[in-house]
């Protein structure tokens, strides 16, 4: 990152000395080197506009830089604050330019600046809070100032319905606007210097020579009117400002996320007045869109499947041709009589939303977007590096810098905030990147520091923060465990025939204990697999590939026998397939008629060989199953390394990993020569399957929620 004043906001740290900054690792030297680089030269305007600036942009924001009271330790890179040395997140200089401050998206971000270089349409889809918004406003930064355009609308003497456009460099169109208005103004003037002697001559004569007092008032009534009239025409000769970009530093950028069709695509008033010499001129009475009001600039549309089909075929139209008429969009509106000549809209079109959202949108507009630019797939997480550790860092300074009004954050609680991002990536070795979630706890914790007149955001402002900031599906799932805990409904001791702890996540981060029972009935025809518990498609195709797994171990003949499964009180459904050890076991169970420990819970997915593999989530069903009392928990082998639980819960619950049914057998049942029997016989059917690691080529195991299930972990 450059040490340039102009660049960081940092007076007093030069160019030449740049490198040899104690303490501040710099990892791309070529940035100082190149005189005409990034950030050389822009006091008076802070964006780039060299392409090699652009090129060489790529280069920045790939380090921290520190200042005065701070330092840097490449001996301590391996703790959380990937070596650097402060005191508070004051001492860390944050970047002045957008693109800078972007965390983790590194491709996205060298796309962002190839595409700000030759201008190119970007479609980035991915989870809400990972930079998306962030990115296109920095491309509004990259893109240069003088370009730009004010555009004007004049009237049509030939068609008052089809006003006149006309574009001047930015800055001109106040001008032009104001000459004009001077120019009526001067013509009022002499008009009512005018209108005035006619008036006293008109009244003189009527009243001194014809003696007629009447007649000269209702004479000059009439005059007064036809000239009030008559200047109507000269305000109509005012051209309408419609895009005034004086002023600007930077690029326009126009959010038009979930804009109607008149914001997006521009309108013409209604005007009752349509007759009599009382109407509005139709040029002053249109409206710019957002497509407009973002030529030679950036138009972000996040959500782009909500746009109304309509819209996004006239939006697509706009990108094609570069220009947009501009129309009444209502039909009953006098302004559907009125259109204008096309209207530039040579904009870059970023358009954002999650993966659903390519499922509503127009194939033709997003064959437009892809043909001329670029797809992006944002990161959810990335790999837990002290150079990345040192950048959490800056963002959390960054999130104080923009908020204004928090106390910065010290060393200790930036290290609590890092491990937190560690938790809520499910991952091992990574850190999160949906960065608005983290910095919502980031701005809970300086709340609670400046309710209390704290100096400095602490450690324990940062906890208090994490218990205070728990999402509405955290706050259900404690509010079930206490309520089953009421009504006894967990079960945390004793033994059970057919009855499971089973695990699942509500929403994304919210674990939940919820029981699974199995029970074995004579069919009155062929046998079949009931489940009960709004059970998702996923979920049902789980519980089917168990039955193979029954049937091939079992004694028993199931071919005359039904098999119920109850998922108790799964009010929301259940999505996954993160189920399936648990419903195996408690069939298994109610089969052998071989209780289970009940101080036990599980999670983990099945193969129909007796595989067990991973899920997503399982930090949290971990915590939720020592919120409820149970003493051990089993989880796949594959997901051992990414447990991260909370500190309070690591004496509280033992974490078995397992690879293979057999192995979960042997833990939850009871009964030692029932279970030795039956773990022996599956095994011997089994064969070889345990000797295989699981986890390989197994991706895609995924989590089992009542309100929705988690992405693969």
């Amino acid at each position: 990152m450059s040490n340039d004043p102009n660049q960081d906001g940092t007076p007093g740290s030069a160019d030449e000395d740049a490198p040899s900054q104690p303490g501040v690792p710099h990892e791309n030297r070529d940035e100082y080197d190149n005189p005409t680089g990034p950030g050389r030269d822009n006091s008076n305007a802070p964006t780039p506009t060299d392409p090699d600036e652009i090129r060489n942009g790529s280069d920045l924001g790939s380090d921290v830089d520190v200042g005065p009271g701070a330092d840097y330790d490449p001996d301590e890179e391996e703790n959380l604050l990937g070596g650097l040395k402060i005191e508070t997140t004051q001492d860390i200089q944050v970047p002045d330019r957008l693109v800078d401050q972007v965390i983790g998206q590194d491709h996205a971000r060298d796309i962002i600046l190839k595409a700000a270089k030759q201008r190119r349409h970007v479609m980035m889809i991915g989870s809400p809070g990972t930079g998306k918004s962030m990115l296109a406003k920095a491309m509004s930064q990259l893109l240069p100032r003088e370009e730009l355009q004010d555009i004007l609308v004049y009237h049509n003497p030939d068609d008052g319905n089809e006003p006149k456009v006309r574009t001047v460099p930015a800055g001109k169109g106040e001008q032009i606007v104001e000459a004009h208005k001077e120019e009526a103004r001067k013509r009022n003037q002499m008009r009512s210097f005018l209108m005035w002697i006619i008036i006293a001559v008109v009244f003189g004569y009527s009243l001194l020579i014809a003696g007629q007092l009447l007649l000269g008032i209702l004479a000059a009534g009439v005059i007064y009117l036809a000239f009030r009239y008559s200047s109507r025409g000269s305000d109509a000769m005012i051209p309408n400002l419609l895009v005034n970009n004086a002023g600007r530093q930077t690029a326009p950028f126009e959010d038009a996320t979930g804009a109607h069709a008149g914001a997006l695509l521009g309108d013409v008033r209604h005007d009752p007045f349509q007759s009599g010499g009382m109407e509005t001129p139709s040029h002053d009475r249109v409206e710019a869109g957002a497509i407009h009001k973002a030529n030679k600039g950036v138009l972000f549309v996040d959500e782009i499947n909500t746009l109304d089909i309509r819209s996004q075929q006239k939006l697509m139209t706009a990108i094609q041709e570069g220009k947009f008429s501009i129309t009444g969009q209502s039909e009953r509106s006098s302004g559907a009589m009125v259109q204008t000549e096309p209207v530039p809209t040579d904009f870059i079109m970023v358009a954002a939303g999650n993966l659903d959202a390519m499922e509503n949108m127009h194939p033709a507009l997003r064959s437009r977007i892809k043909g001329y630019g670029y797809e992006v797939y944002m990161d959810d997480t990335i790999d837990d590096t002290p150079e990345m550790r040192r950048k959490y860092a800056r963002f959390i300074a960054q999130e104080v810098e923009k908020d204004g009004r928090l106390p910065h954050f010290s060393a200790q609680a930036v290290e609590e905030v890092i491990l937190e991002a560690q938790r809520r990536s499910g991952r091992k070795g990574h850190l999160t990147l949906e960065l608005r979630n983290l910095g919502g706890l980031v701005r809970v914790a300086g709340d609670i520091a400046r309710a209390e007149d704290a100096p400095e955001t602490t450690r324990e402002h940062v906890l208090q923060a994490k218990r205070r900031s728990r999402s509405i599906e955290q706050q259900l799932a404690d509010d079930y465990i206490e309520r089953r805990k009421d009504y006894e409904l967990n079960v945390n001791e004793g033994e059970v025939v057919g009855r499971v702890n089973g695990l699942a996540v509500m929403g994304e981060d919210s674990g939940i204990v919820m029981p699974v029972m199995a029970e074995v009935t004579p069919s009155q025809g062929p046998g079949e697999v009931i489940a009960t518990g709004k059970l998702q498609e996923i979920a049902m195709e789980a519980v089917q590939n168990v039955s193979a797994i029954i049937k091939k171990f079992s004694d028993e003949d199931i071919s005359q026998r039904d098999i119920h499964i109850q998922f108790v009180q799964s009010y929301e459904g259940v999505e996954g397939d993160s189920a399936s050890v648990t419903v195996a076991t408690a069939v298994i169970s109610a089969l052998e008629d071989v209780p289970v420990e009940q101080n036990i819970a599980m999670t983990g997915s099945l193969s129909v060989r007796g595989d067990v593999l991973p899920v997503g989530g399982v930090t949290h069903k971990i915590e939720a199953a020592a919120k409820a009392g149970l003493d051990k928990v089993i989880i796949p082998a594959a997901n051992e390394q990414d447990v991260m639980i909370e500190d309070e819960f690591k004496d509280q619950i033992e974490i078995i990993p397992v690879t293979h049914i057999s192995e979960v057998l042997e833990v939850a049942l009871a009964g030692e020569p029932e279970k030795d029997s039956l773990v022996d016989r599956l095994k011997n059917i089994t064969g070889s399957a345990l000797e295989r690691k699981v986890g390989r080529g197994s991706g895609s195991g995924t989590g089992t929620g009542t309100g929705g299930s988690p992405s693969p972990q």
